[in-house]
C-alpha cells in the first residue's frame, strides 16, 4: 500500500500539492512548492513518484495531470500504520503520548475535550 514513509522531502512536497490540489500539472506543481525547484527537476520527481505508484496522469491538451493512485484518507491510514510500527511498536498509547506531549502547549482546552470526545466515541463503536 503507498504511503509517504520512504519518500523524500520533495516528493512528499508534490504528494502533498497533488492531494490539496486533487490533480496538478508539473508547472502548477512547481509553482506551489514552498521553494521551487526547476520545471526538469520536478519533472524527475513526478516520474520517479509514477515509477513508485504514487502518482498516475491523464493528458489534457498538451500537459499532463496527475493524481494520487491512493486516496488520501487511505494513504494517510498507511502512513500513520508504519509510523505505529517503526517508531512506537505498534503502540498506540506511546504514539498519541508523545504527539500531545510534542504538542502539548499548543492544545486548548477545547481541542483537549475533542480529543476526549473522540477517544470516547472510538470506543462505543467498538462496543456495538
Amino acid at each position: 500500500m503507498p504511503h509517504s514513509i520512504g519518500l523524500s522531502r520533495r516528493e512528499r512536497q508534490v504528494m502533498e500539492i497533488v492531494y490539496r490540489n486533487s490533480s496538478a500539472s508539473v508547472e502548477e506543481i512547481r509553482a506551489a512548492m514552498p521553494q521551487p525547484a526547476s520545471y526538469s527537476a520536478v519533472r524527475v520527481i513526478v516520474n520517479v513518484l509514477e515509477r513508485k505508484g504514487q502518482l498516475k496522469h491523464v493528458k489534457r491538451g498538451k500537459k499532463y495531470l496527475y493524481s494520487s493512485t491512493t486516496p488520501r484518507a487511505r494513504a494517510i491510514k498507511g502512513a500513520l500504520q508504519q509510523l505505529l510500527r517503526t517508531y512506537f511498536q505498534d503502540s498506540l498509547h506511546e504514539a498519541v503520548a508523545a504527539m500531545v506531549q510534542l504538542r502539548a502547549g499548543d492544545l486548548t482546552n477545547e481541542e483537549v475535550r475533542q480529543l476526549i470526545r473522540t477517544i470516547k466515541e472510538s470506543k462505543q463503536e467498538d462496543s456495538s
